[in-house]
């Protein structure tokens, strides 16, 4: 495969950070709204991936849309308190390295339907920022992550990306766009590519991308 530039999506693909997360968003709920249902990593793996709206309708349904609206940025500004103060590598196994490994060769990329901040975050965290040539979400514009994948795309003029990630939404979302999908199986989703001709491959390990690419 030839490409000249890759996209990556964050959560299931450069770390989990669902555990924390759970725990600080059922802090939001009990200060809030504590009729609201507990969360649990296991639920977040199943959200994470939607832009914010969605996971808000699906998690905090019985809640009006002002309410869902205060609860979910409680839970954000909760998250990022507790991701800031985590201590522990959460990063799956060789990401990092090869991250900074492929930044040699290739300018990376971030695109994710995540909320404003937060991408700043990973790179911090992850020490990664010098690595990564751009990057957009959903909280910066509240774009889809097709649209977002597109932007980035043109106002970088890249001419053969390829976008790395683990979920169905991920894959539509390429496939939207028109960029090349490459699946990592130990992520948080599944997917069904068929022989679909946007299907560029699947990894076991974040890296293999660097042998495959």
């Amino acid at each position: 495969m030839k490409f000249d530039s890759i996209i990556l999506d964050v959560d299931g693909t450069i770390w989990d950070t669902t555990p924390i997360v759970a725990q600080a968003w059922n802090k939001a709920i009990e200060s809030l709204f504590p009729q609201v249902p507990r969360v649990t990593a296991d639920i977040l793996k199943g959200q994470f991936g939607k832009t914010m709206d969605v996971i808000g309708n699906n998690l905090f349904g019985v809640l009006s849309l002002e309410e869902r609206t205060r609860l979910l940025d409680k839970c954000c500004v909760e998250e990022q308190i507790a991701l800031e103060q985590n201590t522990v590598d959460i990063a799956y196994e060789g990401v990092v390295r090869t991250i900074r490994e492929l930044a040699g060769r290739v300018p990376l990329f971030i695109v994710s339907n995540c909320q404003s901040g937060y991408i700043e975050l990973v790179m911090k965290k992850n020490g990664i920022t010098d690595c990564i040539t751009d990057f957009e979400c959903f909280g910066n514009n509240g774009l889809t992550k097709d649209k977002n994948i597109r932007l980035v795309v043109e106002r970088n003029g890249l001419k053969a990306p390829v976008y790395v990630g683990d979920t169905q939404g991920d894959f539509d979302a390429c496939k939207a766009a028109g960029v090349p999908f490459v699946w990592v199986e130990y992520g948080f989703g599944k997917i069904d590519a068929g022989n679909d001709e946007g299907f560029a491959g699947t990894i076991k390990s974040f890296p293999e991308l660097a042998k495959i690419l």
